[in-house]
């Protein structure tokens, strides 16, 4: 008589022998090692039944494992700062500054005297010196965030004065108004959504005000028959003009005339300019407020500065930016087309090489982030058929782009050059897609 057939279950892989597998060892180090061993015996008890074989015992592990969060993507949307993918990417040198500070760090101690320090004082440092008009810094966690601040210690049971055409709604459904009235101040709309005079504020100033708001809208554009006060005039009115910029422009950028930036804004009058952090200036999130020394000091002091806090990573993520190169921001906002074009062609030729064909397109990237509305930043793209954005979406790693006219363009300007071989291979690991 032949001997009776191997029971399969005794191929059921071990567990140290699955533990030791490169991927799942990799998955121990984010996932933890409790939570990818549970995985492994759910997987083992599954082949022991025979739902899978024993060689589909790893390949299941990491199918019933949860994807990192956030996942890291390749962003070719041609959207340089864009919302849903986080808006700026720091740059390496912020990238080790946060992971140095990731440890126990110096955030708020002095190591030469051994006592307490001002905190972050490295970052504000830096940012004073990148904005010399401004007398005084801080930051808080984001832009809305400096907004609510200064509403909240400079008018707070007093009246704002605003003009209508620039009580904006900022994303995700909050507005303006609503967050500007949640801190008790109230508002004092001037003007018309299209045209606002000097002498509608100065009918709206009197002993309840505040502070007199200038807003750049900066994620819309009003053209027309329009008119709007600059700063330089509103500083004549004789109380305080706080100027939310918006995209956190520090100097005047010729790419983007049309852009408010700190400091300009600030030699024109303003005594506090609000900005975030995460757009133009290519750091964290973090709301930055620069402007008159006392009125700087009496934000830092109030109560809710304390809920509005940074915390380590952030400051580390901002000195770093300011101390830095140019982030990958100010890099993909300056690419030159020519060169975006010969990357694309390059590309197109490889994937050709390959089998899969794909042509090069002119495309039109924009800022993105609710800054420079106007602006188009004139680009290349490889275009692919629609098919190719799920896959692509949902690969290993998700490569972003945006379907148009039934045809997937894949934008060059915000691609790093190191990561065309990445998308060239990403985009190969689809199946032909017609």
């Amino acid at each position: 008589m032949g001997e009776a057939p191997a029971d399969p279950r005794r191929r059921v892989p071990r567990t140290d022998t699955l533990l030791a597998d490169p991927r799942l060892a990799a998955a121990v180090v984010t996932l933890g090692r409790d939570r990818v061993k549970a995985a492994v015996g759910r997987a083992q008890e599954r082949a022991r039944r025979g739902d899978i074989t024993p060689e589909q015992v790893a390949d299941d592990i990491l199918a019933a494992l949860p994807a990192p969060a956030p996942r890291a993507v390749l962003n070719a949307t041609g959207v340089v700062l864009h919302t849903n993918l986080g808006r700026a990417p720091l740059s390496a040198a912020a990238v080790e500054a946060v992971v140095a500070a990731a440890g126990h760090t110096d955030v708020e101690l002095d190591l030469r005297s051994g006592r307490r320090a001002r905190r972050g004082r490295d970052a504000l440092d830096a940012l004073a010196a990148a904005v010399p008009d401004a007398a005084a810094v801080h930051v808080v966690n984001n832009g809305a965030a400096a907004l609510v601040l200064a509403a909240t210690a400079l008018a707070a049971g007093a009246e704002i004065v605003v003009s209508r055409g620039e009580l904006v709604e900022i994303g995700d459904g909050f507005r303006l108004p609503d967050l500007l009235e949640s801190t008790g101040a109230r508002l004092r709309e001037v003007g018309t959504t299209n045209r606002t005079t000097l002498a509608d504020y100065a009918a709206a100033i009197g002993p309840a005000t505040g502070f007199v708001l200038k807003v750049h809208p900066s994620n819309f554009l009003v053209t027309g028959f329009t008119s709007a006060v600059p700063v330089r005039a509103l500083a004549t009115l004789g109380v305080p003009v706080v100027a939310d910029i918006g995209s956190g422009l520090l100097a005047p950028d010729p790419l983007l005339p049309d852009e408010p930036d700190a400091a300009s804004t600030l030699r024109a009058g303003a005594a506090l300019v609000t900005a975030s952090g995460d757009k133009l200036l290519g750091g964290p999130q973090a709301g930055l407020l620069l402007g008159d020394a006392a009125l700087v000091e009496r934000l830092r002091r109030h109560p809710l500065a304390r809920a509005l806090r940074v915390d380590k990573l952030t400051l580390a993520a901002l000195a770093a930016t300011l101390h830095g190169p140019d982030t990958p921001t100010r890099s993909a906002l300056n690419a030159d087309p020519a060169g975006l074009r010969e990357r694309a062609e390059r590309l197109r030729d490889a994937l050709g090489a390959d089998g899969c064909k794909a042509e090069v397109v002119p495309s039109s990237a924009v800022v993105g982030g609710g800054g420079a509305p106007g602006v188009v930043l004139d680009s290349w793209a490889l275009s692919l058929p629609e098919a190719y954005a799920g896959p692509l979406r949902l690969g290993a790693p998700p490569v972003l782009g945006r379907v148009l006219r039934g045809r997937l363009l894949l934008d060059l300007r915000c691609v790093p050059p190191a990561a065309d071989d990445t998308l060239r291979a990403a985009v190969l690991r689809v199946p032909a897609a017609g």
